[in-house]
Order: structure tokens, then C-alpha cells, then sequence
């Protein structure tokens, strides 16, 4: 069973460790102790919690596309004819490549709030610490 500390819990969720302290110590977020005493919280744990925390109804109407991050414009590299955008989506750096029109009609623009809505038909997954990987 995989186990994560309340840091590495705070890490994948994207929010402070105090926030995850909080969290667990409201009844939100289940965790154990260890040997050593720290809390720490089952790998199905966080996932259930990490589901439950995606927003279903973002206002966008109806897509097929679930994959979508809320963030904030950090950088827009324009040229005559295409453009650039760096979205950052939590602890996510989201990088858009469109045409010049479609942003400025946008308004894309650094500091502007923006969904990157993804769907492809190749999704590479790959696994942060191999060992960890391995159920203990």
C-alpha cells in the first residue's frame, strides 16, 4: 500500500502542507500515523480525495474533453502569424501553440485567467519515482 506524507500529499494536491494539516484535522482527509508519528495518508486515499476535489460544472457548457486546467497567463510570445501561450495551472506549466487571431480575439494576455481544455489521442504517463511504484 502506498503511503504519502503530508508534504508529498500537499505536493500532488497542489496546496500547502497546512492546508492538507487542516484537511485531516477537519475529518475532510483520512490519515495514520507511522512508526516515527507522522501523519500520513494511503495512496487510495488521496486519489478519492483528489477526485472528489475536480469541479464538474465549470461553466463551459458541454464537452467531450475532461482534461482541463484553470490557471493563470504567464507569458504570450506573439509573431505575425502564430502565438505562444504559458498557462500556469498549479504546480502545471500548460504551453498553447494557436493562431495569432484566436489570441488576440482571446485576449489573452499575461496576468488573465484561462482554462487549457486538452484531449489527445496520445497521453504519455509516466511514474516520478519508479520505487515507490512497487506496493509495500
Amino acid at each position: 500500500m502506498t503511503m504519502f506524507r503530508i508534504s508529498e500529499a500537499a505536493a500532488l494536491l497542489g496546496v500547502s502542507p497546512d492546508t492538507v494539516r487542516r484537511w485531516v484535522d477537519g475529518g475532510r482527509l483520512a490519515a495514520r500515523r507511522d512508526e516515527n508519528g507522522h501523519r500520513t495518508v494511503q495512496g487510495t486515499d488521496l486519489a478519492a480525495f483528489a477526485r472528489a476535489q475536480i469541479e464538474t460544472d465549470n461553466g463551459s457548457g458541454h464537452s467531450s474533453a475532461r482534461n482541463r486546467f484553470r490557471g493563470i497567463v504567464t507569458e504570450v510570445i506573439k509573431d505575425a502569424v502564430m502565438a505562444q501561450v504559458e498557462i500556469a495551472a498549479g504546480p502545471y506549466r500548460v504551453v498553447s501553440l494557436m493562431s495569432r487571431q484566436a489570441a488576440d480575439e482571446l485576449g489573452l494576455e499575461v496576468g488573465v485567467v484561462a482554462v487549457a481544455v486538452i484531449k489527445s489521442t496520445n497521453v504519455v504517463v509516466e511514474i516520478a519515482d519508479p520505487a515507490r511504484a512497487v506496493s509495500q
